[in-house]
């Protein structure tokens, strides 16, 4: 594969920042369709795919979201274009005959105790919320994914009974450079990393 042009790279990683303040411009539907195809193609363990979805766009649901979200991101929460609900499913092993035609993952998977069959879910959820903010920022999109609200009146109000349990949220839109705040730094490679 060739190397990205500077350009991409800054667009994905350099120049891209956590938004928390958005410019009045919708995000069309066809465009979360298109981001979405390009996070599924992300790869997962056995193609396990344990993500799910939830685009919270319309006033309403904003509402039904409001209760959930703790008082330092209602704002940037409640004025974001998108805010996407990034959930793992407790049962996502049963769609493995179809996502890994190969062989029985899904007997492997439903023999494993339930905390460990989770973490695989949660884990494999985490590097699809990885590539939903890079392929949301590779489609033109900012991010702002937040950590700050109540898991279990989101699942409410959102998942019902599904056997879902929400990572984060990622708010979703054209980010207004004026809300940003200062770059904070980052971590070096010998502070973190090694070569053996």
């Amino acid at each position: 594969m060739p190397v990205l042009p500077p350009s991409a790279l800054d667009q994905l990683f350099l120049q891209a920042r956590t938004h928390n303040g958005w410019l009045d411009r919708p995000v069309p539907d066809a465009v979360l369709h298109e981001l979405f195809d390009l996070v599924r193609m992300g790869p997962t363990s056995a193609n396990s795919s344990p993500a799910r979805f939830v685009f919270v766009k319309s006033a309403a649901a904003k509402e039904r979201l409001r209760p959930a979200i703790y008082p330092g991101n209602v704002e940037k929460t409640m004025s974001a274009p998108v805010t996407v609900l990034l959930a793992y499913d407790l049962t996502f092993h049963e769609r493995l005959p179809r996502l890994f035609p190969m062989g029985d993952k899904r007997a492997q998977f439903a023999a494993m105790p339930d905390d460990v069959r989770a973490g695989h879910a949660l884990a494999n959820a985490a590097l699809e919320a990885g590539y939903l903010i890079l392929a949301a920022r590779a489609l033109g999109l900012d991010c702002g994914p937040i950590g700050g609200f109540d898991a279990a009146r989101v699942e409410e109000a959102f998942f019902g009974d599904l056997p879902w349990k929400v990572l984060f949220l990622v708010n979703l839109g054209y980010g207004d450079p004026e809300k940003l705040y200062p770059r904070n730094p980052r971590l070096t490679f010998s502070e973190v990393a090694r070569i053996e």
